[in-house]
């Protein structure tokens, strides 16, 4: 298991919980099947095969927040509401009016609801223990929030709040951009994304395409702001950074990933090893990440 996306917070001096209580506090709130005329529920699995919903390993944990969405399109149900309303407008001999509409709408949902297929999500989040981070598996600051709400319900004193540094990515991913080099273990790779400051918010996108011109210091020199730079960190891991200090398309490259593909029959071993080399090099990677921003905000 490797995280693309992360969000990251940062948890107070003694607000980590104690594991055994969380583990039952998460067990308490574990996802339950969608009702009949349910749409969405949520709740807490286990992230691995051992059956505890805290996966534990040294001060490294793993949890799970799942989600079952009923599949129900908005268009299913407007195709037949409105099949029905022209019936009824034959039988009555004038058009279904807008409150008519709505509840014909309704009606066709909660028929239709217990007879949706369902689809199930996880989204994963990594408690260190050691370093007083946490980490979530998500591609943007809403699903992050979805999955601290859950947590905040199952574990009162999760007090975890966002990760901020001295420096503003922007400016810092500008004057790396400038430079021409990001500070130490990381590399400028070969996406990003400017932003005009002003009303248009005007953009220009750059992939697979070499940072170092005269053109992205003139977008930059013109007030454009940097929401999006590609990175590599230590020729290990590479991913995007973004203005609000989220990292998204996280990929381990080889030299990584061929440390954990000795041969592994059991997947159980396989899966203990992919999460120490993962949670390890990350952990590496974002102690850099702060420093190359400044530092941690108070």
């Amino acid at each position: 298991m490797w995280f693309k996306n992360l969000v990251i917070y940062r948890l107070p001096a003694g607000c980590a919980p104690e594991a055994d209580n969380l583990d039952r506090n998460l067990a308490r709130q574990a996802l339950q099947p969608c009702g009949g005329l349910e749409m969405e529920s949520r709740g807490w699995t286990c992230p691995h095969e051992d059956g505890l919903f805290l996966f534990q390993q040294h001060r490294q944990w793993l949890l799970a927040l799942g989600a079952e969405q009923k599949l129900l399109p908005a268009s299913v149900i407007r195709q037949e509401a409105e099949a029905r309303a022209e019936e009824i407008a034959r039988r009555q001999g004038r058009a279904v009016g807008r409150k008519q509409m709505r509840e014909l709408k309704e009606q066709v949902t909660d028929e239709l609801l217990p007879r949706a297929l369902a689809r199930r999500r996880t989204t994963y989040g990594w408690i260190d223990v050691a370093n007083g981070l946490l980490a979530i598996g998500a591609p943007a600051d809403a699903k992050a929030e979805q999955f601290m709400e859950a947590l905040r319900r199952a574990e009162d004193a999760m007090l975890a709040l966002r990760l901020e540094t001295q420096r503003a990515p922007a400016s810092a991913m500008a004057d790396w951009l400038v430079r021409g080099e990001a500070p130490g273990a990381f590399g400028i790779d070969q996406d990003l994304e400017l932003r005009s400051a002003d009303a248009s918010k005007a953009t220009v996108r750059y992939a697979r395409h070499n940072l170092e011109g005269k053109e992205i210091c003139d977008h930059i020199a013109a007030g454009k702001t940097v929401v999006r730079l590609g990175l590599t960190w230590n020729d290990k891991i590479s991913f995007v950074l973004t203005e609000h200090l989220q990292l998204k398309r996280l990929t381990f490259l080889d030299i990584l990933r061929q440390d954990s593909a000795t041969e592994v029959q059991d997947k159980t071993e396989q899966f203990e090893i992919e999460f120490a080399l993962m949670t390890g090099e990350l952990a590496l990677m974002f102690a850099d990440l702060v420093k190359a921003l400044g530092g941690e905000k108070a």
